[in-house]
């Protein structure tokens, strides 16, 4: 299993929360919880490897919920496994033609959940292992490293080689501070003389692109940048 797995876990029940959540981090998986799809909403759905959601819920349902996640090209991708009460046909039909992964019927087991939970990441790993190796993503961010085009909330800005090619490092290694050399070795060609004052130019300029997200670059004063998610 890939190491510090993300898994969102919706769901109305407080205590049934609770232990999915110590259940799932004792198998290694960083887990967050939120009473209401209203509440899940707020937070960075798109950066979960796996969603486990309720159906009924006061509220918006984990139907609509799915239903708007799968519409939303930045949280299509995210798997979703139903924990419900309702198990007829037509609810479990309904969960499957929104997309979902599974659908798993209360009351269950937790050991059931656990290979289920397994089963659905390790498959669509598999699944999407070509396609991330391909495209960077951070909420409204959008690398594509085949065309080395950006995309900043759904509009293509112009990127230079550099400029690109810093953002890259940083998104794919975020929360890792670089020093001004670390980025001159890994960035520019190793013909070239580069100054740090470059290297700063070249920062401010990301920033400028990158628009509301120019905050997550992060000087780290005397050691470097970073992107901080």
């Amino acid at each position: 299993m890939k190491q510090n797995q993300k898994i969102l876990v919706v769901d109305d029940e407080q205590d049934l929360l609770e232990i999915l959540k110590f259940n799932l981090e004792t198998e290694g998986y960083e887990v967050q919880t939120a009473t209401s799809a209203e509440e899940a909403q707020t937070l960075d759905i798109a950066s979960f490897d796996l969603l486990l959601l309720d159906v009924m819920m006061g509220g918006m349902s984990g139907f609509a919920l799915a239903r708007l996640l799968k519409d939303d090209p930045q949280t299509a991708r995210v798997p979703i496994i139903f924990l419900t009460a309702r198990d007829t046909e037509n609810d479990t039909v309904t969960g499957f033609n929104l997309g979902a992964d599974d659908y798993i019927s209360k009351p269950f087991s937790l050991r059931e959940v656990m290979v289920r939970v397994r089963a659905v990441l390790r498959r669509t790993a598999t699944e999407n292992g070509e396609e991330e190796a391909h495209f960077i993503t951070y909420q409204g961010i959008v690398m594509n490293l085949d065309k080395k085009t950006v995309a900043i909330d759904g509009e293509e800005i112009a990127f230079t080689k550099t400029e690109f090619e810093l953002l890259h490092l940083l998104l794919d290694e975020r929360g890792r501070v670089f020093s001004r050399q670390e980025l001159i070795d890994r960035v520019w060609p190793k013909d070239v003389l580069v100054l740090d004052r470059t290297v700063d130019v070249n920062i401010t300029r990301l920033r400028k692109k990158i628009g509301r997200f120019a905050k997550c670059i992060v000087t780290r004063l005397g050691f470097g940048y970073y992107f901080d998610a």
